[in-house]
């Protein structure tokens, strides 16, 4: 055997060892990571206002205080408006539930002349087994749910902690990741953090301005339809449609569609009509047009990332797939080497197809006089 075999083979076995603890720590610590990251674009996102802050004087300490303190004070109230909100329309329908079941029974009997009562209905659905272990599954699920409630808690403020270092400590951050670089990479470095920075606050401006826009037209909608609570529930709409990636649809219409039943049944369908109308006209016009304003990435790119941050990395990378593709696109364009486009007018599509077919005829009709004046030079 060979001397260098051994050390070859513990070099080999060493090597694995440390490949397999590394991905066993890498997926023990994905979910810690990923919201070190979504703290990092949230720092980014409140970087203009705490820089205002601070360059008038204030400590960026306290300043990034303030601004997550009043970030807090409006969430926290949206919320109790609208869980006191919706605490009274879940009473009203509770009390008004046998109005509903009679007037449906009613529907039921004269439409397919059937003899339904609300007491046999009642009392089949109570004696049913299918309620039984609905009820026995929800009491045994109540468990999980405190516990993931505790965990959402617990993730969102590991989140707005680490979001606050980040912020609070952003010139250290800097020079601590610029003091191990040369000055040319230090340059790379810092130009790459500002347009993050640009790109991140584009990104938030544009879901600000579309959360903006359906509130107003929802609320619209709502006061057409003499809705409860027009104003609280557009703000809702307009709030999580937006900031809520890939389920916050259907979220934002439901509560609405809750309400407008409780008013009039056929109000529900209106409400679901129009949430669904809206959506394809946001999808497909406002949102790319916005986008790419704002951040300054094509509406297929943006529409593209959104569906890979959403394969990679779930609802966080539907959140920031836009602003770290713009910051990374802005990055890169510097490196791109671009040449004068030449004035030939396909470039600008100007050619249409009937000067086309005229050309292809001139180049005909001159060939044909050519391989006429031939032949009579040749007779």
């Amino acid at each position: 055997m060979p001397r260098w075999l051994p050390r070859a083979m513990v070099l080999a076995l060493a090597l694995y060892a440390c490949f397999l603890l590394g991905d066993w720590a890498f997926h023990q610590l994905v979910g810690l990571l990923v919201n070190i990251l979504l703290a990092f674009f949230l720092a980014l996102a409140i970087e203009p206002a705490v820089g205002r802050m601070a360059a008038r004087g204030m400590r960026r300490g306290l300043a990034t205080f303030l601004v997550f303190f009043g970030v807090l004070v409006v969430g926290i109230g949206f919320v109790v408006l609208l869980g006191s909100m919706l605490a009274g329309q879940i009473v009203d329908m509770v009390e008004n539930f046998p109005k509903y079941l009679d007037s449906l029974i009613n529907w039921i009997n004269q439409t397919f002349r059937t003899d339904l009562s609300r007491v046999e209905v009642q009392d089949s659905v109570l004696k049913s087994d299918w309620l039984q272990k609905y009820v026995q599954n929800s009491a045994t699920g109540v468990l999980d749910v405190s516990a993931t409630v505790l965990g959402g808690l617990f993730r969102l403020l590991t989140i707005f902690l680490f979001a606050f270092y980040f912020a609070a400590d952003g010139p250290r951050l800097r020079r601590a990741l610029c003091s191990v670089l040369p000055p040319a990479r230090q340059a790379e470095v810092l130009r790459a953090w500002e347009i993050a920075v640009d790109k991140t606050g584009g990104y938030l401006y544009s879901r600000g301005l579309m959360a903006l826009i359906s509130g107003v037209a929802h609320f619209v909608l709502f006061e057409i339809l003499d809705m409860p609570y027009a104003p609280a529930l557009a703000v809702w709409v307009g709030l999580v449609s937006q900031f809520i990636p890939t389920i916050g649809t259907y979220l934002a219409g439901a509560l609405p569609m809750l309400i407008a039943f409780t008013v009039n049944p056929w109000y529900a369908l209106w409400v679901l009509g129009f949430v669904v109308v809206y959506q394809q006209f946001e999808n497909y016009i406002l949102q790319p047009k916005l986008t790419s304003k704002t951040v300054d990435i094509h509406p297929a790119v943006a529409f593209g990332s959104v569906i890979a941050g959403t394969a990679l990395l779930g609802a966080v990378g539907a959140l920031i797939a836009i602003p770290a593709v713009a910051t990374l696109q802005a990055f890169l364009g510097a490196y791109v080497k671009r040449y004068d486009v030449t004035d030939d007018p396909r470039v600008h599509g100007h050619r249409r197809y009937g000067e086309a077919v005229v050309a292809r005829l001139q180049k005909a009709l001159h060939s044909k006089k050519e391989s006429t004046g031939s032949s009579e030079e040749d007779g």
